[in-house]
């Protein structure tokens, strides 16, 4: 919270573009203990099934607090308040309990152009003993006014795909983003009440994109890696649909798209 706070003052005249500079910044914590009572109550907010290994997406909530501290720097170029998770790629090297003490170290990558604003890519690394075992590479939207797509950036629509089958129902009430706010420690305000995400363009609080990929990865045990795209908000409270077959999964509602990725 106190890093929210301080990103909200670093945030003030920040104007978000891909040509800005980005700092090469790279900040990591050594020996990070892992509280086997908030992996837990994780695991309940996003319907893993307890086990000694910690949640394939656990370590990116263990990391962060560094990307937090990262992006609320005044350097960093884009305001913390309001970035949206647009997509994310987790690999898995080696399975991490929580008697593990991992080091960890974030950093930001590379600005690009986005058709709703600019977005920055962090990436997250998790070591022990000096070895690589868990990496994260995620996507993060700074919205603002870009000009029109020309019809060269603009490019054709994307070849359309069989559509997977409906597996699972799960009803969404609108508190969820308050629950994963407490056990992730992603006070963003555009998760916790309409009223704190209407000011960034959303009529109600949108659900954590990493509830989401957290969600549909508990649907896999053993998986060793995942990535998803994080396409259209989900508005809380809701009902979607978890689609998959084979590697492949989507979320869904009505005639909406809202993630669509694949496990390893």
């Amino acid at each position: 919270m106190l890093t929210l706070g301080r990103g909200v003052v670093t945030g003030l005249g920040k104007h978000p573009s891909p040509a800005a500079e980005l700092p090469q910044d790279r900040l990591t914590g050594t020996g990070v203990r892992i509280d086997p009572a908030r992996v837990a109550a994780y695991a309940r907010v996003c319907g893993y099934a307890p086990g000694p290994e910690l949640p394939l997406t656990y370590p990116h909530i263990l990391g962060f607090p560094l990307a937090a501290r990262l992006m609320a720097a005044r350097a960093f170029p884009l305001p913390l308040l309001g970035l949206v998770h647009t997509s994310i790629r987790i690999t898995a090297h080696a399975p991490l309990t929580a008697a593990d003490r991992p080091d960890l170290a974030v950093s930001a990558t590379g600005l690009r152009p986005h058709r709703r604003g600019t977005e920055v890519t962090l990436l997250t690394e998790a070591r022990v003993s000096g070895d690589l075992v868990w990496q994260d590479h995620s996507t993060y939207l700074a919205r603002h006014r870009v000009p029109a797509p020309t019809r060269e950036d603009a490019g054709g629509p994307p070849e359309p795909a069989a559509e997977l089958p409906v597996v699972a129902r799960w009803p969404l009430p609108a508190g969820l983003g308050r629950r994963h706010a407490r056990v992730s420690g992603d006070y963003n305000p555009i998760h916790l009440y309409a009223l704190t995400a209407r000011p960034f363009g959303f009529p109600r609080a949108i659900v954590h994109g990493m509830w989401t990929v957290a969600r549909c990865a508990a649907e896999h045990p053993g998986a060793a890696g995942i990535t998803a795209d994080f396409r259209r908000p989900v508005l809380l409270p809701s009902t979607v649909e978890y689609a998959a077959a084979g590697p492949r999964f989507e979320l869904r509602s009505g005639p909406h798209v809202h993630v669509t990725g694949t496990v390893a």
